[in-house]
């Protein structure tokens, strides 16, 4: 089988640069245009089984993506950051580098934030249980999600994968064997090496 991982396109705080974690913020204009460009790509791959985010810049991405009856889950949400909440990143970085650096390799939790350990384990919970009985499950959700389960599926560090771009495609594909990565941050017509967070 084959698992879709999409990340949401671009937000207004992912404009910005800044930390969303589990604030409910919008797509922006450009990213609604990226979802419509990412729709063909999506289309092509033929999912039959569709679960997403339940934060609007998700689930507002599913549904650009033709994927209307996609079901919304708490589960996918992005990890929650706590204090750092809509902070600007070069800020905490500024302020806290270590314990930022620590955050993105999945070592640190900022004050009133989740851990990495918990997080891995809610949405690799949440996808195991939605790929049952399906062939190709697209999941629409948050580059924390995506880091996260390439680090479940394919036993990669976080500390070893780049942020997760807007609007791109990720593809694992499991079966016999040990999970394989087939797409990594894939977007049509752009390259995409320095997302954001």
């Amino acid at each position: 089988m084959r698992i879709l991982l999409v990340r949401h396109d671009e937000s207004e705080w992912n404009a910005s640069r800044r930390l969303q974690g589990q604030a409910d913020i919008a797509l922006s204009d450009r990213g609604r245009e990226q979802a419509r460009l990412l729709r063909p790509m999506i289309e092509a791959l033929a999912p039959d089984a569709v679960i997403a985010s339940d934060l609007a810049r998700a689930a507002e991405t599913a549904r650009i993506l033709g994927a209307d009856t996609a079901a919304l889950t708490p589960a996918l949400r992005e990890i929650d950051v706590g204090n750092w909440t809509g902070e600007p990143i070069t800020q905490i970085i500024a302020r806290e580098p270590e314990h930022y650096a620590g955050w993105r390799a999945g070592t640190h939790a900022p004050e009133g934030g989740e851990t990495w350990a918990a997080f891995r384990s809610r949405v690799a919970a949440a996808v195991e249980r939605a790929a049952e009985g399906t062939n190709h499950l697209l999941v629409v959700c948050h580059g924390g999600v995506i880091r996260a389960l390439i680090e479940h599926f394919l036993e990669l560090a976080p500390a070893r994968i780049i942020p997760v771009g807007p609007a791109s495609l990720t593809a694992l594909r499991l079966g016999k064997g040990p999970a394989r990565l087939e797409l990594f941050n894939v977007t049509p017509g752009r390259l995409e090496l320095s997302a954001p967070d």
